[in-house]
């Protein structure tokens, strides 16, 4: 007796039976056959050989099996699995240009892949359902693009389809600005910052206390990190210390821009890395080491609270700069401390690339201090000696060393420096573009006395009078930003400055309003805040006046022999308009005159 014989089953039928069955249902639990004959596996060998898969494109399977090719015909190959099943591919796209703001990024230059989650990029041409109608998905890009992040995630729980663009916005974007509002849990900003991978740009304005746990949570959220901000509000304090910063600083090795206000409780600060080139900070008091490795340093600023007991020294910092520091181009510096023991270590750290120097509120700076900088630093391009102690001497040097490179000077808060010396200054230096002399032109009995009041006849015989009514003239063919704030011994002004745009004459309450002269017709703002009525009314009407000084509507020429210019005819006139298509209308850019504190 023979035993069981097996039916004979053919390759291709098999592979009909298993593709065809695990298309629609899938592989599940419980099922025990052979997959090559059907036969169920307990105690069973199978004798068909392995299939091969073969490519869609052949036209017939072949087994390798001589007995049973002999028994079975050819039969066309099934199509592979992937065929019976469909895997639908979307359409990607590449060159996605990042930013949270969302104001420059082209819907046409998606992601061409996301590797985190496995998820498929959305075609432009997709449509998504919304309410009744479709949208496209590069219309949704343009509108959610545009949103705040708060306003984001809200439109993130609209539909799935809103869900999947917000994500991706999230991932797109290399710069984000946050308000952390008051008693807000570091976890909850940390969800924020981990929806941005790609994040090269954050700004935060802190309502909450700023600790080393919320630094913590932005190096580890924000690996690629190259710009922080960090500005603090009204009742939020900032615990960082110094070895907290320098950590951070030492790790976060793409870093390139720091900016952070309210350090002082740093209480010294040692900061090392290669490729940071900005750094700012604020509030800062009583240091007791500064030290500063970064050798591609190109700004500095740091701001000292205004206390009398800072113990600070900042001769050392100077002599450090020149050697830690060399390719340090902007140097801006606000201190009480600020001295000219101070000025002479930064002349000898021999900064050969300086362009801008600002030294705020020594008032111990001197005219020698001015000296020693014009020696060592001659290529300056700002200059910034606000609140120190020179004159018109001081003024004298800089406008001698510094013709042919400097555009910006700013010696507002110098009671030593006059009219003159203004004047002097706009003469002297024809590249000048900004210039602030706010609270210069100001003596302490004027902000009590009225000039035009009679009690100015019992000003005792030692005061200077002729610092009450001082004249300004200024002519300047570059000059496009004119700070007098605060100049209340300024009785004159004229100025002729075709390419002035802003003027500043706040609290100048002794101007004369018949001695102004405004021949500015570019000029487009002026703050007036805290002038007498009468004066905003004359520079009201001198600066929003419809006429234009034009020398003559209609064109002249000379008589055949050359000898005297005699006007064309009005009809010949208009007739040359008309064919050279040229206006002689001269408008003039509507100019607004700030009265109130925006």
């Amino acid at each position: 007796m023979h035993g069981h014989q097996p039916h004979p089953v053919t390759p291709g039928g098999a592979r009909y039976l298993s593709d065809d069955f695990f298309s629609k249902k899938g592989k599940r639990r419980g099922n025990y056959n052979c997959g090559r004959c059907g036969l169920p596996k307990k105690g069973h060998v199978c004798h068909l050989p392995p299939l091969s898969i073969t490519d869609s494109n052949s036209a017939a399977v072949t087994p390798t099996d001589s007995a049973t090719s002999s028994a079975t015909p050819t039969i066309p190959a099934s199509p592979p699995l992937s065929a019976v099943r469909p895997h639908r591919r979307q359409q990607r796209c590449s060159k996605l240009r990042r930013a949270l703001s969302f104001d420059n990024i082209d819907v046409h230059d998606l992601p061409e892949s996301d590797d985190e989650g496995g998820e498929e990029c959305l075609s432009p041409d997709v449509e998504l359902d919304v309410g009744s109608g479709k949208l496209p998905v590069n219309c949704l890009w343009e509108v959610l693009r545009r949103l705040p992040p708060s306003s984001l995630l809200s439109a993130a729980k609209v539909c799935k389809g809103w869900l999947d663009v917000s994500r991706r916005l999230w991932k797109a974007a290399e710069e984000l600005r946050l308000k952390v509002p008051a008693k807000t849990q570091v976890g909850c900003v940390g969800s924020v910052l981990q929806k941005c991978p790609a994040l090269v740009r954050l700004s935060l304005t802190m309502e909450s206390d700023m600790d080393s746990t919320m630094l913590a949570c932005i190096a580890f959220s924000c690996p690629n990190l190259e710009s922080l901000e960090i500005f603090t509000c009204e009742g939020s304090f900032n615990r960082i210390t110094g070895d907290d910063l320098g950590r951070f600083v030492a790790d976060k090795r793409c870093l390139k821009s720091l900016k952070m206000e309210g350090c002082s409780n740093l209480a010294s600060v040692v900061l090392c890395s290669t490729t940071l080139s900005t750094l700012w900070l604020s509030d800062l008091h009583s240091l007791s080491k500064m030290v500063f490795n970064l050798p591609n340093l190109n700004e500095i600023s740091l701001d000292f609270s205004c206390q009398e007991k800072d113990t600070t020294d900042l001769t050392t910092m100077m002599d450090g700069l020149g050697r830690s520091c060399p390719k340090l181009q902007n140097i801006h510096i606000a201190s009480l401390k600020l001295s000219h023991s101070v000025v002479l270590s930064l002349t000898a750290a021999n900064l050969r690339c300086l362009r801008m120097l600002s030294l705020v509120l020594g008032s111990e700076i001197t005219d020698a201090s001015v000296v020693a900088i014009s020696k060592s630093y001659s290529n300056l391009e700002l200059l910034d000696l606000s609140g120190s102690s020179i004159s018109d001497s001081g003024i004298g040097m800089i406008c001698n060393v510094f013709p042919e490179t400097l555009t910006r000077l700013l010696v507002a808060l110098c009671p030593n420096i006059t009219s003159s010396g203004i004047q002097f200054a706009t003469a002297q230096l024809p590249l000048l573009e900004l210039m602030d002399c706010g609270m210069t032109i100001c003596d302490s009995e004027s902000d009590t006395q009225h000039p035009n009041n009679d009690t100015n006849s019992k000003i005792s015989p030692n005061s200077k009078l002729h610092l009450l009514y001082q004249k300004l003239f200024i002519k300047h063919a570059r000059l496009k930003k004119l700070s007098l704030w605060g100049c209340s011994s300024l009785d004159s002004l004229y100025l002729s400055c075709p390419n002035l745009n802003d003027l500043n004459l706040n609290s100048c309450k002794n101007l004369n309003p018949e001695k102004l002269v405004l021949q500015c017709p570019k000029l487009e703002s002026v703050h007036a805040i805290g002038c007498e009525d009468v004066l905003i009314e004359a520079v009201q009407t001198q600066v929003s006046s419809d006429s234009a000084p034009v020398e003559d509507r209609f064109s002249r020429k000379r008589m055949a022999d050359g000898s005297k210019r005699v006007r064309i005819p009005f009809s010949f006139s208009q007739q040359l308009l008309d064919d050279e298509k040229i206006s002689w209308k001269v408008r003039k850019r509507r100019c607004r005159v700030r009265v109130v504190v925006e």
